[in-house]
């Protein structure tokens, strides 16, 4: 499976891997190389090491830029939160960890619960064409959804507009809740966003192999020990 799986590589000694750099659970800093570090990078290159290739990581500032390169052939592995409107383009592979979502609203909101949220004349910020986004998009019946760029702007669009809730990863908006005082995270989630590792559709030997990746990761401990490495335990958990 491996020779196979390398056949379908754009370069042959080399894995090519687009990383979206606006998911700073998965990608936590910057070697001294320029290469970015974290648990997402630290998956593609064990991957790259397994089919005995080289890594070349592919940066973008959002997921919905990674997503976007599939089509112009930028990468061989991307690795984004699964979605289905990204699997028009991209043939995913099983999640090997998520991160749950849920809302921030301001002092003095009567929000409790998910459906709170969901009522005529509430406006929610989010980062544009992140995987809840695109979740939101499909689910929500009766709330606005407010588009930033990034999850920042997202933040930035909520103060300064005055808007109801701000949609996010829980562990941002725990970071979030910090910087505005009276601010709360919602307790449950209105989803759990599932990481993985995603290949152009044509190449179904390299998306085998790296599913098959995937379930030892998560099976042998790797994915955990990861999530340790680089200290985001308690904010991302190993995919079920």
């Amino acid at each position: 499976m491996q020779e196979e799986a390398k056949a379908n590589l754009m370069e042959s000694t080399t894995l090519r891997v687009g990383i979206n750099l606006g998911n700073i659970l998965l990608v936590t800093g910057t070697g001294l190389n320029g290469d970015p570090e974290g648990v997402a990078p630290d998956m593609a290159a064990e991957l790259a090491r397994r089919l005995g290739v080289k890594v070349s990581y592919v940066t973008y500032a959002t997921p919905g830029e990674v997503a976007d390169a599939a089509s112009r052939d930028e990468w061989d592995v991307g690795l984004i939160a699964i979605e289905p409107k990204r699997a028009e383009v991209i043939g995913f592979c099983d999640a090997y960890c998520e991160i749950e979502a849920t809302y921030l609203v301001p002092a003095g909101s009567t929000f409790q619960t998910m459906n709170d949220v969901d009522q005529p004349g509430v406006r929610i910020a989010v980062s544009d064409r992140a995987a809840y986004d695109l979740y939101l998009s499909r689910t929500l019946k009766h709330a606005e959804l407010h588009r930033a760029q990034g999850l920042p702007g997202a933040f930035d669009l909520f103060v300064s507009e005055k808007l109801d809730a701000l949609a996010g990863l829980v562990p941002a908006l725990k970071e979030n809740a910090t910087k505005l005082p009276g601010s709360r995270v919602l307790e449950g989630r209105y989803t759990s966003v599932q990481q993985a590792i995603g290949t152009r559709p044509q190449c179904k030997a390299l998306n085998a192999f790296a599913n098959r990746f995937i379930a030892d990761a998560k099976k042998s401990g790797l994915v955990a020990r990861l999530i340790d490495k680089h200290g985001v335990g308690g904010k991302l958990q190993v995919a079920r």
